[in-house]
């Protein structure tokens, strides 16, 4: 169930990210308001936070959450950037969930 809680956080933290990252994007790129950049600070802040979250060392944290952070932004590349990921991108993704899973299930030294 750790497992779960922790895949779940990762996302949650992999939202927050893209979100914080694509809100200046829309005021940089696409002549949006910069009132955005206050909901894209807000977003960015959370992203911190929740990385402080996990009980383990942050670099494995770090190392591991790269993988659910690829996995969602091929869903965000769906979803709101609607471009369909080609068959590469998705072994890509199963190949970082992989790398994650043995990050975060393997034996512990020290």
């Amino acid at each position: 169930m750790d497992f779960l809680k922790t895949f779940g956080l990762f996302v949650a933290t992999a939202l927050a990210e893209i979100v914080g990252c694509y809100l200046p994007y829309l005021w940089l790129r696409q002549g949006k308001s910069a009132w955005l950049l206050l909901p894209a600070a807000a977003c960015l802040a959370a992203f911190a936070w929740l990385l402080t979250l996990h009980p383990t060392a942050s670099g494995r944290v770090y190392a591991a959450y790269g993988g659910v952070y690829i996995s969602v932004a091929m869903v965000w590349l769906m979803l709101v950037d609607k471009v369909r990921p080609s068959m590469t991108d998705w072994v890509g993704v199963a190949v970082s969930l992989l790398g994650m899973t043995i990050i975060m299930l393997g034996r512990r030294v020290g």
